[in-house]
């Protein structure tokens, strides 16, 4: 790498320090994220950039729509035997209610449960550079700011291990209930109750794994994902000094991405008419590994990757071996590739997540500036400016 990109490289490890240890854990709608997101702002007005900080509104936990989703489980199973099929019948509805709110949250769709959650003020960080020629395409660049709990779920890959298997069965006991309810509203057989107490069970485990998620610190968040924002500052820094020639670049440090992408949604939805044949570049977590680029994430429903992008990676990888790129996949959770998909933009994710699809220090109170590789830097660093200079000869042709 020269000498130019060792620099931007040390700006990035700088802004990864700021994030992550002068200011610490940034909880979404927490005065941490607030502090970031004005750092960000800062540096990117610093640029001479024209910065701005968008508000918005968001639920503070992603743990609080579960909690009631699992909630309405049990007392669908508490009512149900209570009298005969109007209970039933009761029981039946507040179970629908509830599984499809949930699988909308899973989905990042509005729903019922979200009307009652505690919300709170978020916001993102954003600036543009314009090209040097002609217009082609607006690239967006979109890293998260805030930090995530520290769950005991994911203190370890067993418990991680635990976790996926859970969501799978609570969630097809939870189906089950909705189709033993249903039928009992008509048929009323006696040994249907009984048959949910599984159902039962798997709500107040639920219910447990909830509250004692919420009632953990605030990681300090050096990875996941201040690693993410700082690249946005150091490749804005360096887009400053040599902008592309037919692509508009975003610029978004995004707020609240840990409860469900609050930030990323309201960023599409209020830049829907101003963008030009927009693709969408996802920074998630690269100080330990990587590069690599996400070709599917998902929890129940599955998110992939723009085909033409992933090919694009996989180019650049061949061409530099030193790289030591590679293509993997998340189970279990998604970025904000997904938001970007769901309004239409074609999307990547360039990250750290290791080739089994694993991701270092997430969502732990290790998650500290010394655990980043200052190697795996100055390699996603090459790899991604790389990328979206590939991005703008693409649109050379269009």
């Amino acid at each position: 790498m020269d000498t130019k990109d060792d620099r931007h490289v040390e700006r990035w490890h700088e802004h990864i320090r700021v994030l992550a240890e002068e200011i610490g854990p940034r909880g979404s709608t927490t005065e941490g994220e607030r502090r970031g997101s004005e750092y960000c702002e800062r540096v990117l007005a610093g640029l001479g950039l024209s910065a701005r900080l968008e508000g918005f509104t968001s639920a503070r936990s992603i743990y609080h729509p579960h909690l009631l989703s699992g909630l309405g489980m049990l007392i669908a199973f508490g009512i149900y035997p209570w009298a005969g099929p109007w209970s039933a019948a009761g029981a039946f509805v507040i179970t629908l209610v509830a599984l499809v709110s949930e699988l909308m949250e899973l989905g990042f769709r509005d729903n019922l449960l979200r009307r009652w959650v505690p919300k709170g003020t978020s916001q993102n960080a954003i600036a543009t550079v314009a090209p040097r020629g002609d217009p082609k395409q607006d690239l967006i660049l979109m890293g998260h700011v805030d930090s995530h709990r520290t769950p005991i779920i994911f203190s370890s890959d067993r418990w991680l291990t635990a976790y996926g298997v859970f969501i799978a069965v609570a969630f097809a006991l939870f189906v089950a209930q909705l189709v033993l309810y249903g039928l009992g509203t008509v048929t009323q057989w006696y040994w249907i109750w009984p048959a949910t107490i599984p159902s039962a069970v798997g709500a107040v485990l639920q219910l447990a794994m909830c509250i004692q998620a919420d009632r953990t610190p605030f990681s300090p968040g050096a990875n996941d994902n201040a690693t993410a924002a700082g690249m946005v500052l150091a490749l804005a820094e360096h887009l400053r000094a040599e902008p592309l020639e037919h692509s508009r670049v975003w610029l978004v440090c995004s707020g609240c991405e840990e409860v469900q992408h609050y930030g990323a949604v309201d960023f599409y939805r209020r830049h829907r008419d101003e963008r030009r044949n927009p693709t969408a570049v996802v920074l998630e977590s690269l100080g330990c590994d990587g590069p690599g680029w996400l070709t599917k994430e998902g929890i129940l429903i599955p998110f992939r990757a723009d085909a033409e992008l992933v090919s694009l990676a996989e180019r650049l990888s061949e061409e530099h071996p030193e790289w030591r790129g590679y293509p993997t996949k998340i189970f279990g959770g998604n970025t904000e590739m997904a938001d970007a998909l769901r309004a239409g933009v074609p999307a990547i994710t360039i990250c750290g997540i290791t080739a089994k699809g694993r991701l270092p220090y997430w969502h732990q109170p290790g998650d500290t500036v010394d655990k980043i590789d200052p190697e795996v830097l100055a390699r996603v660093y090459a790899f991604t400016w790389a990328y979206l200079q590939a991005l703008d000869v693409r649109a050379q042709g269009a």
